[in-house]
């Protein structure tokens, strides 16, 4: 999603909840960046990485423990994945 403006930090925080099924959903074949889950659930990596840090904060996805080649912590999801 191209937009000219980011939208309001308040915004997106209030996504978050909305968000949870998409991310989960992204990473059910395997780690991955934040980069690459917001080319896979199609929002900019810059609101994914609120969704992805509120969801670290509560458990829901942990973290690699090394960066990749270019810097990014790959998140994978903890527990049983996808709600029903």
């Amino acid at each position: 999603m191209s937009r000219t403006r980011p939208r309001d930090i308040r915004e997106v925080i209030r996504e978050e909840p909305l968000m949870h099924r998409p991310i989960l959903k992204a990473l059910a074949g395997g780690p991955l960046t934040v980069p690459e889950i917001a080319a896979a659930i199609g929002h900019p990596t810059e609101e994914v990485l609120y969704w992805v840090m509120g969801m670290r904060r509560y458990g829901m996805l942990a973290e690699s423990k090394d960066p990749t080649d270019e810097g990014y912590f790959s998140y994978a999801a903890v527990g049983g994945g996808v709600p029903a």
